[in-house]
């Protein structure tokens, strides 16, 4: 038996299986194209209100409540070492489930969900970041640009 689970993103609920492993959720963040597998996404938000957290990392932005659960929001453009996002820029948020707890992180844009080729895949090349280096656990080349695959357990990793 395949194992499968419930994804909300926007107003559709998608079963997607495991075999769907080539699967991402995309993401724009400072206008890089980056990617989280589609099994590790729980939902997809807009604009939230989130509550400060006094003496939390630089890149905790706070806590939010979704459905009467606390969620700790973190700030992708920070925790990548990216400029801050514009006043009065939106945001959206991709939520995923890491050691059950559940995290929103505040990413620019959110795109579309894409099944990529395993041949498109390659490791990481030398020339990225460093910063970048160490959530990423991948690229894909597309036509146009490189999507970056996050890796959700480093990205989440104080």
């Amino acid at each position: 038996m395949i194992p499968q689970t419930s994804v909300q993103l926007g107003t559709a609920l998608t079963t997607i299986t495991s075999a769907d492993d080539n699967m991402y959720v995309t993401l724009f963040v400072a206008d890089q194209l980056f990617g989280i597998p589609v099994l590790e996404v729980r939902d997809i938000l807009g604009p939230q209100r989130i509550t400060h957290v006094p003496l939390a990392p630089p890149e905790v932005a706070g806590s939010l409540n979704l459905r009467g659960r606390i969620v700790t929001a973190i700030d992708v453009r920070t925790r990548l070492g990216v400029e801050q996002r514009p006043e009065g820029a939106k945001s959206m948020s991709v939520v995923v489930d890491h050691d059950g707890e559940l995290y929103s992180l505040i990413v620019d844009k959110v795109g579309e969900v894409m099944t990529l080729a395993s041949d498109s895949y390659e490791r990481n090349p030398v020339t990225l970041d460093s910063r970048w280096l160490e959530v990423s656990s991948g690229i894909h080349r597309l036509t146009d640009r490189l999507l970056i695959v996050l890796d959700v357990s480093r990205l989440l990793r104080a």
